[in-house]
């Protein structure tokens, strides 16, 4: 064992039930700052449509011309609606793709404790910017510029925490998940509540908060992370190693996997686009219970998902267990193409929603419920796994730049979303998910066609 080697094993904190107790704290800074990103996001499409791209407002908001001249010189002219799917699929793409430089910063020049801190503080900023109108694209940008500094190194570090080898890396990031996935379903029933009934500010303030919680909580947990990966390559002399052969080997697999993972998320982020128009436009969201009567709220359709990754999360890693027990379990390539057939799946369940919808006033809610349920087994076995796979084959001074890289599949991949979502007011409904549907299929087939030449390259 190198000196640096024994350093790191007396600085490691003991265990918390069975992890290190550094998973908590980026558990739950994790989740704080998903509840920031989610809050906003669950109101950004409705927020455009409704009330910022008016006249009365729009005109207030610094570079907004500009910009729809610029996206209509590629797409032709765009109404509210499409011109709104467009920002937001130019929003969410980009704040995957800012992750790519943002783990090159910490890889080569800050560390990941410093650009994480940056990256925080950026996007408290940038919620509460958007308070003001005429500063919609600013805050925005602050927003991308603050992930692309934050996602990549928060993920990056639960994987530092491990050893390799250590078999507890692939729990770790479904528990990982699942603190993401609780900040992302606490954010439409808060933000998304304030926004809709007190204020859109309101909401987009609570969002902030949330981020300032979780730029608190990183703060005081600094001392229990591992040391970055920047400073260790110094310490153990492999800063400027030349790769081997089979670091590269493991590069060019993530690099095959990127454009059917892209696909994916081009399906999958219908969610907060044409899946919230859906839910608001042709829902029959009346619901009678014992304990409550009442229409459930637009943006509580957005909350669906990330609470039944909570309650499926636990199950699904208990089937793996039990598969791998009997020799069964999938690889880590076949459980991707299996979340692209989820997504498949789901927009097939959707097209069943849509048939309905055009024989009655309004489709039932409960359609959109199967949706989730659907679409979330789907994730659980795409999203955890590809941050497993990165961590596992990455070499170490360059996880999170590559971490990013894989990120940056939901730039490319929400990108596509928004121009697919600008398909949604000119085009038939039932077509529109066949459409989604069948793109999410093709993935699928693509990603398990390369799971026997990854083989030996992907150790499961």
């Amino acid at each position: 064992m190198t000196a640096a080697e024994q350093a790191r094993d007396m600085a490691r904190p003991r265990d918390l039930f069975g992890h290190p107790r550094g998973l908590t704290f980026l558990f739950t800074t994790e989740m704080w700052e998903r509840f920031s990103y989610y809050g906003m996001r669950a109101l950004l499409v409705l927020y455009m449509v409704r009330y910022l791209l008016h006249p009365e407002h729009a005109d207030k908001v610094i570079g907004l011309a500009a910009l729809k001249h610029a996206l209509e010189a590629i797409s032709g002219p765009l109404e509210t609606q499409p011109f709104s799917s467009q920002i937001y699929g130019l929003y969410t793409g980009l704040v995957y793709l800012t992750p790519l430089f943002g783990g090159i910063l910490a890889d080569r020049v800050l560390g990941q404790h410093r650009t994480i801190l940056l990256g925080a503080a950026l996007m408290a900023i940038g919620h509460f910017m958007m308070a003001f109108e005429p500063l919609f694209l600013f805050a925005l940008t602050m927003l991308i510029l603050g992930n692309g500094a934050f996602k990549p190194n928060m993920s990056a570090q639960v994987g530092g925490l491990y050893a390799p080898g250590d078999p507890r890396r692939d729990r770790a990031y479904s528990i990982f998940y699942v603190g993401i996935n609780i900040g992302a379903g606490l954010a439409p029933l808060v933000c998304g509540t304030l926004g809709e009934e007190l204020g859109w500010h309101y909401g987009f303030a609570a969002a902030g908060v949330g981020m300032t919680l979780a730029l608190v909580i990183y703060l005081f947990a600094m001392p229990t992370l591992p040391p970055d990966e920047l400073h260790r390559a110094i310490d153990e002399g492999v800063y400027d190693k030349p790769l081997s052969r089979d670091e590269w080997r493991g590069i060019l697999a993530l690099i095959i996997l990127f454009v059917p993972t892209t696909l994916f998320w081009a399906t999958y982020e219908q969610q907060g686009n044409t899946i919230a128009l859906w839910a608001d436009d042709y829902t029959d969201r009346t619901i009678n219970l014992i304990v409550w009567k009442g229409e459930i709220p637009t943006t509580w359709f957005q909350a669906f998902n990330p609470f039944m990754i909570f309650a499926f999360t636990p199950l699904i890693v208990a089937l793996w267990a039990w598969q791998a027990r009997r020799g069964t379990e999938p690889s880590t390539v076949v459980k991707m193409s299996i979340g692209c057939f989820g997504v498949a799946l789901a927009n097939v369940i959707m097209i069943g929603a849509a048939w309905q919808a055009a024989g009655a006033p309004d489709a039932s809610w409960l359609w959109l419920l199967a949706y989730f349920v659907v679409i979330t087994i789907g994730e659980l076995y795409l999203s955890p796994i590809g941050l497993s796979l990165v961590s596992k084959i990455a070499p170490a001074r360059m996880v999170s730049m590559l971490m990013g890289l894989w990120l940056a599949t939901s730039f490319t991949g929400n990108f596509i979303a928004g121009w697919l979502g600008s398909f949604w007011s000119g085009m038939d409904k039932t077509m529109f998910f066949v459409m989604i549907a069948g793109i999410a299929m093709i993935a699928g087939a693509v990603i398990l066609a390369f799971d026997r030449p990854l083989r030996n390259v992907i150790k499961d």
